[in-house]
């Protein structure tokens, strides 16, 4: 079971209007603290996030941002706590060491940032993994149910209202997997570290998202390796680029009265009435 670290979230007095009227309150509220990334010694990463689920943190981001391609070549890994915030501290194995010390850099990484402090053009938009799912096929009902199923599982933002979700959906088992946090990209690393540290496959699922679809966002699911991405919110114009290049389907504004599928549509089976007629 992943270790929570820290408490995720803190009672704090209000002074509230509502419906007309002022009174005195308290609400819960989702905590966030600084988490340094380090291997070997060195500071690679220090991310604004909840500190919960670091451990998972630390092997997800490990692997999404192409530091090691196994969770294997992560020796070991120890969460340290100090008055400042969290350590996540892990010692690289063999070559991964030698290779992340021609790379070595420090990031200064903001909740709604995903791409902070890389080095060149070249790394924000470096060629996705691609994902390869032959005969792969959802149902969009089935997706859409998934999506209003991740609410009720998504126990910090109950009590918030201010975290991101991502979670893993097979069709034969549905929610599998779910991790929070107050940034989304934490919360997809978050997921990936945990389906490697359960040793799930995510190529016959798919990534459910409870944000925006930005780049990094599918650089990261294509990581992962998961062929097909749901969000609640729009994705970017790069997004779609991306998610078409890396073989991705990406099904967006994924609400109650629908959705849209924008890339490599072969994975999504349409209700009939939907389905786009010949020569449309």
């Amino acid at each position: 079971m992943t270790m929570m670290t820290g408490s995720t979230y803190t009672r704090h007095r209000e002074i509230a209007w509502r419906g007309g009227r002022t009174k005195s309150t308290s609400r819960l509220i989702a905590e966030e603290s600084a988490v340094a990334l380090t291997y070997n010694g060195s500071t690679h990463a220090v991310m604004m996030g909840t500190p919960a689920d670091l451990e998972d943190f630390g092997i997800g981001f490990s692997l999404t941002e192409a530091i090691i391609d196994r969770a294997s070549e992560i020796g070991s890994i120890e969460l340290i706590s100090n008055e400042l915030g969290m350590e996540v501290r892990m010692w690289l194995d063999g070559d991964r060491a030698a290779i992340l010390a021609a790379r070595r850099r420090a990031i200064i990484g903001p909740v709604g940032c995903g791409r902070c402090g890389i080095e060149s053009l070249e790394q924000a938009r470096r060629t996705p993994s691609r994902v390869e799912s032959p005969g792969i096929a959802f149902h969009a009902r089935d997706l859409l149910n998934a999506m209003q199923a991740l609410s009720p599982l998504q126990t910090l933002n109950q009590h918030t209202r201010s975290v991101h979700a991502a979670a893993l959906w097979r069709p034969r088992t549905g929610i599998v997997l779910v991790r929070e946090d107050v940034g989304r990209h934490n919360a997809l690393d978050k997921l990936a570290g945990a389906i490697v540290r359960d040793g799930i496959s995510a190529r016959d699922g798919a990534v459910l998202l409870t944000s925006r679809v930005s780049i990094e966002m599918v650089q990261k699911a294509a990581m992962i390796g998961v062929p097909v991405i749901v969000a609640v919110s729009a994705p970017t114009a790069l997004a779609i680029q991306t998610a078409n290049e890396a073989g991705i389907t990406l099904l967006a504004v994924a609400r109650d009265d629908g959705y849209g599928v924008f890339t490599h549509p072969r994975r999504v089976l349409l209700p009939e009435e939907a389905a786009p007629r010949a020569g449309c």
